[in-house]
């Protein structure tokens, strides 16, 4: 007599993880949104090219990690949903009101949700830099800085100890400054996402960083940066963004 063959499990797994890492960082009147280029598959690198980080209007910036086709149709929707608004309201759609429209995509897709995280860096219509971070079904909350991907274990405590200033002892009769320099943040940026290539497979190739700067801001410090690019989509636009691009580990 032949053995009774055990039931099989067939499975359809639609997601993949497409590794990279991205971060923003709020300051008193800009934010900066970065994320790396490479992206691979487990072991595999599939592209040394493909950017996590999106220009969405002149205020905001939006960095995608996850499952690399869900970010792709994820940031094409939602750049279609503010030209609807742009062509219904002669104007951009602020930034507070943007998180609000990608967290109800989100979760409008929490049955099938898009494997992606968002991050979404700006400036507020008072002028104060914002950062919003997002999980696949639109949970999201305003935060001083936010790391996510497949580096962002590595990241988040950095930053939490250089931005939120956790676990260190201010000199006294001194206290911790709420924000830091717009030339301080992109160092911690630089440094970040230098350590976490050293150290982790799927982070690595190029690095873009995006800087929103509001209206009336100085830009003397960045003029001094070597390689910066002004991407803003508006020669009557009140705040700039620019774009700094560098070279990460190859291996």
């Amino acid at each position: 007599m032949s053995p009774i063959s055990q039931p099989t499990s067939v499975a359809f797994n639609p997601y993949a993880e497409n590794g990279g890492t991205i971060l923003a960082i709020a300051g008193l009147d800009f934010a900066v949104v970065a994320g790396d280029t490479r992206q691979s598959e487990g072991y595999s690198i599939q592209t040394r090219y493909a950017p996590k980080v999106f220009r969405l209007t002149d205020k905001a910036t939006l960095a995608v990690n996850g499952f690399a086709a869900d970010g792709n149709i994820f940031v094409k929707t939602v750049k279609q949903r503010l030209e609807w608004y742009r062509h219904a309201h002669a104007k951009d759609m602020p930034l507070r009101a943007i998180a609000r429209l990608i967290q109800t995509m989100l979760y409008a897709k929490r049955f099938f949700p898009y494997y992606v995280y968002n991050i979404l860096g700006g400036i507020e219509e008072d002028g104060s830099g914002a950062v919003y971070s997002f999980d696949p079904v639109g949970s999201y909350e305003r935060e001083a800085c936010r790391a996510a991907g497949a580096a962002s274990s590595l990241i988040q405590p950095f930053l939490d100890n250089q931005i939120y200033f956790k676990n260190q002892v201010a000199v006294s009769g001194t206290s911790h400054p709420k924000h830091l320099p717009i030339l301080d943040v992109l160092s911690l940026v630089t440094d970040s996402f230098t350590s976490a290539t050293e150290r982790h497979i799927e982070v690595g190739d190029g690095l873009e960083i995006y800087v929103i700067v509001a209206s009336g801001r100085s830009l003397t410090e960045l003029s001094s940066i070597a390689g910066i690019e002004e991407v803003t989509g508006s020669a009557s636009a009140t705040d700039r963004v620019f774009v700094i691009r560098r070279e990460l580990k190859k291996d």
